[in-house]
C-alpha cells in the first residue's frame, strides 16, 4: 500500500499535508474561498476545500481539507452547525423575549436569501437549540445549534418580526461544524508558523496543527474492511459482505442527528484495519450476510 494508506499516525509529513484537515479560525474580511486558497498555497498542495461557506465578515470554525481530503467535503452536510450571533433589535426588547425566541426551536421553514448560491425555494431546517446568552439594551447574544444549511441572517430577520421590533444579524461567529468545534481552532498565523518550523526540521508543531483527514469522519458510522477489499474499492468496486470485518456507530455521535445502530441508507466511512480511510458510501446491505453488496460506493478517498 502507498504511504497515504498507512496508519494515520505513521504518515510522512508530505502525506499528511496531501490528506489532512486544518480546523481553521477564519478571520473577518476575506471570503472563505480566499482563506482556503491561502492555506492551499502555503501548504504547497494542488487542492483545498472548505467545509461550509462563511460570509466575509463572519469568523470562526472553517475546517479546510487538503489534497485528496477534498473528496470528503460532503461529510459536512451531515452534521450540526453552532453559531454565536448578535441579534440587533430595532426597538426596545419586549418582556416576553425569551419565550418568543424559544418558540423558534424545532423545524423551521426558510427560503434562501436572494444572494444565496442555491435555488430559492421554501425548505425546512431544524433548530436544535436557540438560547439567549445575554442582553444589552437592543442587542441579544444568541447561541444557535442548527441543521446544516440554516440561514442565520434569515433567522434573525424572522425573530425580529415575531418580537414585533424588527431585527437584523450583527456579528456572527461559527463555533462548531461537526465534528469540529472552537476548542481546537488554528489561526492562519499558527499554520504559517508551523510550516516554517517544519521547513527547519521540527515537524511537531505542524502535526499538532494539521490532523489526518480521518478526523473529519469521526461523526460517521465506521465500516472496517479487509485489505484485499480495500484494494478493490480503491479501483471503484463496492464493498461486498465477505470483505467486511465489522461495523461500528460513530465514535463521536451527534445527539441531534441520531445514535445507536447504523441504519440502512446511512452515510458511512470505510477503513482498513490500520485505521486508514478508504471510501465513503451508503449502507445498503446486511454486513453479517455471507454475500451481497453491503456498502454502495459514493466517493473513493485514496
Amino acid at each position: 500500500m502507498s504511504d497515504i494508506r498507512a496508519p494515520p499516525e505513521d504518515r510522512s509529513l508530505d502525506s499528511l499535508l496531501s490528506f489532512g484537515v486544518v480546523n481553521l479560525d477564519k478571520p473577518p474580511g476575506p471570503s472563505a474561498h480566499q482563506v482556503t486558497a491561502w492555506v492551499r498555497d502555503l501548504a504547497h498542495v494542488d487542492r483545498a476545500a472548505h467545509a461550509g461557506t462563511l460570509d466575509p465578515k463572519v469568523t470562526g470554525c472553517l475546517p479546510v481539507l487538503l489534497g485528496d481530503a477534498t473528496r470528503m467535503a460532503q461529510v459536512f452536510l451531515e452534521g450540526v452547525k453552532e453559531y454565536v450571533a448578535v441579534l440587533e433589535l430595532h426597538g426596545p426588547a419586549p418582556t416576553d423575549l425569551d419565550r418568543v425566541i424559544g418558540e423558534f426551536e424545532g423545524p423551521l421553514y426558510q427560503k434562501p436569501p436572494r444572494k444565496s448560491a442555491v435555488t430559492r425555494r421554501l425548505r425546512v431546517r431544524e433548530i436544535y437549540e436557540l438560547a439567549v446568552l445575554d442582553t444589552s439594551e437592543r442587542q441579544v447574544l444568541l447561541r444557535i445549534r442548527c441543521e446544516s444549511g440554516t440561514y442565520v441572517r434569515k433567522l434573525c430577520h424572522d425573530l425580529g418580526l415575531a418580537l414585533g421590533t424588527g431585527a437584523h444579524m450583527g456579528h456572527l461567529r461559527r463555533t462548531e461544524t461537526s465534528p469540529f468545534d472552537d476548542s481546537s481552532l488554528v489561526t492562519m498565523h499558527d499554520f504559517a508558523d508551523a510550516l516554517a518550523f517544519a521547513d527547519e526540521g521540527d515537524e511537531t508543531v505542524l502535526r499538532d496543527v494539521v490532523s489526518p483527514a480521518e478526523r473529519a469522519l469521526v461523526h460517521l458510522p465506521r465500516v472496517t474492511i479487509a485489505p484485499s477489499a480495500a484494494e478493490q474499492v480503491a479501483t471503484g468496486a463496492p464493498v461486498y459482505a465477505p470483505g467486511v470485518i465489522g461495523v461500528e456507530p460513530a465514535r463521536e455521535p451527534v445527539a441531534e442527528v441520531g445514535t445507536g445502530s447504523v441504519e440502512e441508507g446511512a452515510l458511512v466511512a470505510c477503513y482498513t484495519p490500520e485505521g486508514s480511510a478508504v471510501c465513503l458510501g451508503r449502507l445498503v446491505g446486511d454486513p453479517d450476510a455471507e454475500r451481497g453488496e453491503v456498502v454502495s460506493l459514493e466517493r473513493v478517498l485514496v
